[in-house]
């Protein structure tokens, strides 16, 4: 525990790091627990790599570390309960363990500030969604010190993925577009945690998808909190739809995903881009949230559903083997019966493949926690279950429609938790379903590519039980088997300028920018 508590708030635009301070190189172990959503996940593979730049090593899974960080999220329910409740199961193993240091990060740091050191003393690092370039220097200052370091910026000062990342997977990454997010959805805190939306320039993403590439990475998924809004800060409404195309001349690159689009910015040139690139996986996670156009007005959702169902039309017109999926807010403040049958219709219309349900929960600090007509815990709930039973039918439907068909699978792990009882190995179709798979004589290892032909459709997976069709290996099989993940450098210098990007790499199909 710390002789004092010095609690040091970082105002807007100023940063307390000496451009002269140094880090003393240690051997010190590190573990970071994530909660939330892929932007955190993306985060903490920044975390890492900087980390391990500044000396750290990564714990071993039954090792108690000597630095435990907890990327946070102040989005989902009951967060703060949590990461308090983890936080007090780990007070007594630092009060055994000299030197072992906690960080706290994320959208609950941004959030909390200087409250998470008042609730739990014995944290020493509290920074913010705007700084995790700061984590290293930081513990130092907190070891030398011997008291707590809170640092929260108020602004942006270098994009996330200007620093360096130790990436969770030899066969699939992350790639962030921008940061932040410009809409005000009233059941949403993410834009005053995260802030207001910035671009990255189209060069620096294609560089940090070739890095990737380079190290063997056959599939990225382009994050942001609204990718298709991409293009905001430089004046080109159709920049996504571009940035795809670009994608797709990378050579290696097999699969590009991305997550999400917000209804209200998609355009007809995106759904261009998915159909003509071979490489863009005919998949869309497209949040719907409310089924009626009232509950819609309310959450500020600037579409309706008409527009909504008009760009799924669109979508399966270009593309009639896309697997769309989506996220529903159930018991919104005002929701009447109506208002959540139209809800049920929409869904019953837009045939998902799979919905991410959420029950609604007060957020303090958004406008809708303060909305009246909350609804009654029981009436939720009733409702809940009513869409999840109706979505679970849907879901069932569409996987039976692929039994027979052959579908081309990315072996991956952790993705089946039966694996080792069933004897399968499992991974995801180009169209983003779950398919565990029989692997044959000789198992593929995670990053081949398999083809197989789907004998089984349960509600939430596929099973494949004949003998793989093919099986190529790669070169991210060969990295996965040898245990090595990949390591980008940053890309890009800080935030972009303003003015017109550099133009995007002439590629078959994309107009200039």
């Amino acid at each position: 525990m710390h002789s004092s508590q010095h609690l040091r708030i970082v105002p807007r635009g100023r940063s307390t790091l000496a451009p002269d301070e140094r880090l003393v190189a240690v051997t010190r172990s590190y573990q970071i627990r994530t909660f939330g959503c892929q932007m955190n996940v993306h985060d903490s593979e920044r975390l890492a790599g900087l980390l391990e730049d500044a000396g750290y090593a990564r714990a071993a899974e039954d090792e108690q570390a000597d630095v435990v960080v907890f990327n946070t999220c102040a989005v989902r329910e009951n967060a703060d309960n949590k990461l308090y409740g983890t936080l007090g199961h780990l007070a007594p193993q630092k009060a055994a363990k000299p030197g072992m240091q906690i960080a706290v990060g994320g959208c609950l740091a941004q959030k909390d500030r200087s409250e998470i050191v008042r609730r739990a003393p014995w944290v020493d690092v509290v920074f913010g969604t705007h700084n995790i370039g700061s984590l290293p220097v930081l513990l130092e200052r907190a070891r030398h010190n011997e008291e707590a370091q809170v640092e929260i910026l108020e602004a942006l000062e270098t994009f996330p993925s200007s620093l360096p990342a130790t990436r969770d997977s030899a066969y699939s990454g992350w790639v962030s577009i921008s940061v932040g997010c410009n809409n005000t959805c009233t059941f949403c805190i993410v834009p005053s945690l995260r802030g207001k939306e910035k671009d990255r320039r189209p060069g620096d993403v294609l560089a940090e998808v070739e890095a990737l590439v380079a190290e063997g990475v056959l599939e990225v998924t382009l994050l942001g909190q609204n990718v298709n809004s991409y293009g905001v800060e430089f004046g080109d409404r159709f920049a996504f739809g571009k940035l795809l195309r670009a994608c797709g001349g990378i050579e290696g690159l097999e699969r590009v995903r991305f997550t999400s689009p917000h209804p209200k910015d998609f355009t007809d040139d995106v759904i261009a881009a998915m159909a003509e690139t071979p490489s863009v996986c005919h998949q869309l996670h497209m949040p719907l949230q409310s089924g009626s156009d009232r509950m819609l007005k309310a959450m500020r959702r600037s579409y309706r559903t008409e527009k909504y169902l008009g760009i799924i039309d669109k979508v399966r017109a270009a593309m009639p083997d896309a697997a769309i999926t989506t996220d529903i807010i159930v018991g919104f403040p005002g929701e009447t019966e109506e208002d959540f049958q139209g809800t049920l219709d929409v869904v019953r219309q837009a045939r998902f493949s799979s919905a991410f349900t959420f029950q609604y929960s007060k957020r303090p600090g958004t406008p809708a926690a303060e909305l009246p007509d909350q609804l009654p815990k029981a009436v939720v709930q009733e409702r809940f279950d009513r869409l999840v039973a109706l979505q679970n039918e849907m879901t069932h439907s569409l996987n039976i429609e692929q039994v027979g068909r052959t579908v081309e699978v990315l072996v991956a792990t952790g993705e089946g938790k039966r694996d080792a009882e069933t004897h399968r190995m499992s991974g995801r179709a180009r169209d983003g379903r779950l398919v565990h798979f029989t692997p044959g004589a000789t198992a593929p290892r995670p990053g081949d590519v398999v083809e197989t032909v789907v004998t089984y459709a349960a509600p939430h997976y596929l099973v494949a039980d004949g003998e793989p069709l093919t099986w190529r290996r790669t070169k991210a099989g060969d990295r996965s088997e040898a245990g090595i993940k990949p390591k980008t450098a940053g890309v890009g210098l800080g935030l972009p300028s303003f003015g017109a990007p550099a133009p995007l790499p002439a590629v078959s199909g994309c107009a200039a920018q």
